[in-house]
C-alpha cells in the first residue's frame, strides 16, 4: 500500500497526534506522518514527535507571512494530507486557496452545534443530553467543511466539563482513524 504524505497541525497536548501516529504504523492505515506543525513552542504534544523520529516545525504565527511558510514546508515535504489536531489557528482563506490538498479537523461536539471554542461549557450550559465528537473537511467557514463521521455518548447528570472532555477524546481516538480510513477508501 502507498502511504499518503501526511502533516499534523497541533498546539497542545497532542494526545490525537500520539493516536494518529500510532495508527500510521499500521501498514493498512493510509497515512504516514512525516511532519508536525505547531505554533507553540512549549507544546507537549512537540515530544510525540521528538520520541517518534518525525520532523517538527514551530511556526512563530505572530510574523505576517507565516502561512506562505507553511505552504512552503508543506510542498518540501511532498504533504497531500493534513490534520488539525488541537490546531488553536484558523487557517485563512488564502491557505486555503494555495493547499489545494485534503485538510481535516476534529472538533469536540457534534456539529454543526457549538463551532468554535468553549464548547464543553456550552454543552453544558444548554443541558444537552448528547454530545461527541466531529470529523470535517476543513473550508472557509469555521467548523463548517462536510462531515466526514460523528461519535455520540450520552452525559450522565453529574459529568462536568472536565468529564464531558474525557469522555469526547476516548471518542476522538476512534473517530479520526475512522475518518481517514474512509476518506481514502472513497478516493
Amino acid at each position: 500500500m502507498v502511504k499518503r504524505n501526511a502533516c499534523v497541525f497541533i498546539s497542545g497536548k497532542g494526545s490525537n497526534l500520539k493516536n494518529l501516529i500510532e495508527k500510521s504504523r499500521n501498514y493498512n492505515f493510509p497515512i504516514k506522518i512525516n511532519l508536525v506543525i505547531c505554533d507553540n513552542e512549549k507544546a507537549l504534544g512537540l515530544k510525540y514527535a521528538k520520541l517518534n523520529s518525525i520532523p517538527y516545525i514551530i511556526i512563530n504565527t505572530r510574523v505576517s507571512n507565516y502561512e506562505n511558510k507553511i505552504i512552503n514546508i508543506l510542498r518540501k515535504y511532498k504533504i497531500s494530507f493534513i490534520c488539525l489536531a488541537g490546531y488553536m489557528k484558523i487557517l485563512s482563506k488564502r491557505f486555503l486557496q494555495n493547499y489545494k490538498k485534503i485538510i481535516i479537523n476534529i472538533h469536540p461536539s457534534l456539529l454543526p452545534k457549538y463551532k468554535g471554542l468553549n464548547t464543553y461549557s456550552k454543552i453544558i450550559k444548554n443541558k444537552e443530553v448528547k454530545t461527541g465528537c466531529t470529523v470535517h473537511h476543513v473550508n472557509e467557514k469555521l467548523d463548517g467543511g462536510n462531515i466526514i463521521t460523528k461519535k455520540t455518548f450520552f452525559l450522565s447528570p453529574g459529568d462536568n466539563e472536565n468529564s464531558i472532555k474525557l469522555k469526547t477524546q476516548a471518542l476522538e481516538y476512534s473517530a479520526f482513524p475512522e475518518a481517514i480510513i474512509k476518506i481514502f477508501r472513497q478516493n
